[in-house]
């Protein structure tokens, strides 16, 4: 009932009905522990949930996972995740120079906002791959691949470089010497890509409460970048501007966009409460469009209205 309560706040929110309680604007930076399941450590010490938004790697420190997983922050929009038996080292944590290196096991990177002038690398087995678009990237130091699911990549190796898009990799051992792969394989088989998909779902669904709660006025605007939720108990990203889909196609929104009248009157409560791309007993519905104006359908639960709640909280 808690969690079906908090999504009806922030539906209300989403149409300007009622005022959330206060969040404080995010002061992430490259580094911040955005969340954390299983066995996880920062350099030997041992991180929990309560440690999310609290723990931030510096330079060299080493964020280590046993049978766990864990996300951590880089710029505003782009999320580093790690699954069992993995370790990434931040490097660099300056917006202006952010460097993460994946020192074990994998790491998938998704940018959902890179900038013109962005200078984000991932470092592997000696080499270093700038992400230049949004965009899926995978890392994986046991194999020393370097695998691009969406978006464009540029891999520099000693002097050379080599271009990477979507469906391409390199193997490190055998040189800058690119191949296709198959990314439906990936999709379907790997265990790191599906826990990814369903956070970036989850991370999509904290960003539209934040989004509201600025509109109603509950959370200062400071323009695009990390905000805390304290009902997520964690940060989630904020467009300047209009809205921007995940490379897995979940929709962020920005305040100016939830605040427009074809959004707060777009949408209509159903049977599984938003229609459309709204809260729900299965999250976001990415094959949604904008329906009729809204309207209530019976309660919590029942045969409409908020049932199913907001997705069944965080994961």
């Amino acid at each position: 009932m808690l969690k079906q309560w908090k999504v009806f706040l922030a539906i209300l929110a989403a149409l300007g009905l009622c005022a959330l309680p206060s969040m404080a604007a995010g002061s992430a930076i490259p580094g911040m522990l955005n969340y954390v399941e299983g066995q996880a450590s920062v350099d030997g010490r041992a991180v929990t949930a309560k440690s999310v938004g609290a723990v931030q790697l510096e330079p060299g420190q080493v964020l280590e996972t046993g049978q766990g997983r864990a996300e951590i922050l880089l710029t505003p929009g782009i999320f580093v995740r790690i699954g069992d038996n993995s370790a990434v080292r931040m490097v660099s944590p300056n917006l202006t120079d952010t460097r993460v290196e994946v020192l074990r096991g994998e790491a998938i990177v998704e940018a959902n906002y890179v900038l013109k002038d962005s200078n984000i690398n991932v470092m592997l087995n000696g080499s270093s791959t700038k992400l230049e678009k949004h965009g899926l990237y995978v890392f994986n130091a046991n194999s020393g691949q370097v695998s691009v699911l969406d978006g464009k990549a540029v891999v520099q190796q000693d002097d050379h470089t080599v271009d990477l898009t979507k469906g391409h990799q390199i193997i490190l051992a055998a040189g800058l010497k690119k191949h296709s792969f198959d990314t439906k394989a990936v999709e379907q088989q790997d265990p790191l890509y599906a826990w990814s998909r369903l956070r970036s779902e989850y991370d999509a669904e904290a960003t539209m409460q934040t989004a509201s709660t600025v509109v109603v006025g509950g959370l200062g605007w400071w323009g695009p970048g990390w905000y805390w939720n304290p009902w997520w108990g964690m940060y989630s990203f904020l467009p300047g501007a209009g809205y921007l889909y995940s490379p897995f196609g979940w929709p962020y929104y920005s305040p100016g966009f939830i605040y427009s009248p074809g959004f707060r009157y777009g949408y209509r409560f159903g049977g599984r409460g938003f229609v459309g791309r709204g809260f729900g007993g299965n999250g976001f519905a990415r094959d949604g469009g904008i329906a009729a104006a809204p309207h209530f359908s019976g309660g919590f639960g029942g045969g409409g209205g908020f049932h199913g709640g907001g997705g069944g909280g965080r994961r």
